[in-house]
């Protein structure tokens, strides 16, 4: 384009066009976490993250670089969030001796940041201690690391070799993902939940939909509570999204003062109002109903209709994804004063020790135990089959879990369906796939 009054040349091109937009979410957290003013989705940069998540594979972790720690230690001991969950207790002596060796090297290394069994999962046990804020990165070994997006946070999962060079230098490299912005109007209806908000929108967009993006929520989000927004975020990764990501609003911050954390020790981050996305989705809410995931894939999602009357061996009720005190007490409120059927089991997984305490506290633990249900320790057992819920072959479980791919709970000839808590608890109450709302009190 030539100016008329200068003559001089200007060359328009995308990218420049694309420099003069906002920035997303995404866009923005990585740019100033590698000292930049802006970045553009694939463009490579290093990064140095605000945390780095392991559980018990911290145990493989260490064995990948015994003699670089030995020589070089830790970079940063205030970087490592470590959480034993995903065996607790121990169920066999190999395990035990893993728990083992993690806890010595939490010692010889000086780690802050350290949540032996008993605490709770990792991702419920770091947002508890203020430890995912707004505008911060956190990368974990643990596809869910992605939960923490519930708190304006950019966190998303590694593999056990990044974790480890993160460990040794406090840094790594990153590909800015594209954005894909989904606006949500209206309110769920009595008797659909999170759990079945996010089952729509993967059934919707396929398991792999948002593959390598990461995913921004816009809208009427004011009703959705920060229990809510966990579930949601935990399962972005469900329709292979690299985060999905919450604005930080009055919820957020109610939340980070009750868990101890000071206002001015964050700055929240969210999109431009211009920024560029990749994709753009808008769901009503006010049209959603009670959904179920059927297995062997997430996205395989049906209305709880289609699927009512199939008899339920096991009810799952916890995990990193819905094993909040509201998600017991929901099930509590429709399960007080009956009787799990006599064919089903009902097994319940606190997501922490503060979160089964809560339940205690208001009653819910106990409707839940006189029901019949069986509680365990707060950890991860039974959602990945490492035990205390293991499925036999034939067993069907309805699980509030984020996962149902064939062997997931243990037993490759089971079937595992996911449903919102309201709906495990009305099938553990019926001994079949039962639409929540039929039993509401």
């Amino acid at each position: 384009m030539r100016h008329k009054k200068t003559g001089v040349v200007t060359l328009i091109t995308a990218e420049s066009i694309r420099l003069c937009m906002g920035q997303t979410f995404v866009e923005k957290v990585l740019a100033a976490k590698a000292g930049r003013e802006s970045v553009q989705p694939g463009e490579i940069v290093t990064v140095r993250p605000d945390h780095v998540l392991t559980h018990d594979n911290t145990a493989a972790i260490m064995g990948k670089i015994g003699p670089e720690l030995e020589e070089y230690g830790i970079a940063d001991p205030q970087m490592p969030l470590i959480v034993i969950d995903h065996v607790v207790p121990a169920a066999n002596e190999k395990t035990a001796a893993n728990h083992q060796r993690i806890r010595q090297f939490v010692q010889r290394q000086g780690i802050a940041h350290f949540y032996d069994a008993g605490e709770g999962i990792c991702h419920q046990v770091v947002a508890e201690k203020g430890l995912a804020l707004p505008g911060q990165l956190v990368l974990g070994s643990d596809s869910h690391t992605c939960s923490y997006g519930a708190l304006n946070c950019l966190a998303t999962g590694i593999d056990r070799t990044e974790a480890a060079a993160l460990w040794l230098t406090g840094e790594t490299w990153l590909k800015v993902p594209p954005s894909i912005k989904m606006t949500l109007t209206g309110s769920l209806p009595r008797g659909v939940y999170a759990k079945d908000l996010i089952l729509h929108i993967i059934g919707q967009v396929s398991a792999s939909g948002c593959s390598y993006q990461t995913v921004e929520f816009h809208g009427e989000l004011e009703h959705l509570s920060i229990s809510d927004r966990f579930t949601m975020a935990n399962m972005g990764v469900e329709m292979d999204s690299k985060g999905a990501v919450f604005p930080c609003d009055r919820h957020t911050r109610d939340y980070l003062r009750q868990a101890g954390v000071r206002p001015d020790s964050y700055r929240p981050v969210w999109a431009d109002p211009d920024a560029a996305y990749a994709q753009e989705h808008l769901y009503d809410l006010d049209q959603l109903e009670p959904v179920v995931a059927a297995p062997h894939t997430v996205d395989n999602v049906r209305p709880v209709g289609e699927l009512a009357g199939l008899p339920i061996h096991q009810c799952f009720l916890g995990t990193c994804t819905n094993g909040r005190h509201t998600d017991l007490r929901i099930a509590a409120d429709i399960l007080r004063g009956e009787q799990v059927h006599s064919h089903t089991r009902m097994v319940v997984a606190p997501a922490s020790r503060a979160e089964l305490q809560k339940a205690a506290a208001d009653g819910s633990l106990e409707a839940l135990l006189e029901a019949g249900a069986m509680v365990l320790p707060p950890g991860c057992g039974p959602c990945l089959g490492a035990h205390q819920g293991v499925l036999a072959p034939g067993e069907r479980c309805l699980s509030t879990a984020n996962r149902n791919f064939k062997g997931r709970m243990g037993c490759k000839e089971a079937e595992i369906y996911l449903a919102s808590p309201a709906t495990v608890a009305a099938t553990a109450l019926q001994g079949a796939i039962t639409d929540p709302r039929e039993v509401l009190p």
